[in-house]
């Protein structure tokens, strides 16, 4: 199972147990952190892809860590004019351990538990199997 969130204007793809970094996010290390806005989702048979985001989805997870990334060194330089600029920058970041993925209703607006999806997938293959025969009659 993974997701694709957004978050800081970049996109990414998590899976439940991963760290993942992403721009600074207001909070002590320990906090809960919700991604509310899931742009796609896969539980490994379907894809819901959202548009812009997937309703009733959900990625939670913890602060593990806040801090700063290496060091880069910004030059300008303009030959013959004895122009010379050096600058460095560290870019804050978050990293984030996922706890979860919770989908709450699939597209059709059924209420998911983790135990229920197989039931779910065997009704929906059931009604394609009747929509076939009744287009086939």
């Amino acid at each position: 199972m993974y997701a694709v969130v957004n978050s800081g204007g970049k996109q990414y793809k998590v899976q439940k147990g991963e760290i993942l970094r992403v721009e600074k996010i207001a909070g002590e290390v320990g906090s809960p952190v919700t991604f509310e806005r899931v742009l796609m989702f896969s539980d490994g048979e379907h894809v819901d892809i959202g548009r812009p985001v997937v309703k009733g989805v959900s990625v939670t997870g913890h602060i593990v860590e806040q801090g700063k990334a290496k060091k880069i060194i910004v030059f300008k330089y303009k030959r013959r004019k004895r122009y010379r600029r050096k600058k460095g920058h560290r870019q804050a970041f978050t990293a984030i351990k996922i706890d979860d993925i919770e989908a709450k209703e699939s597209k059709s607006g059924e209420k998911i538990q983790p135990e229920d999806k197989e039931k779910v997938v065997a009704q929906k293959a059931e009604t394609k199997k009747e929509e076939t025969d009744q287009e086939e009659k």
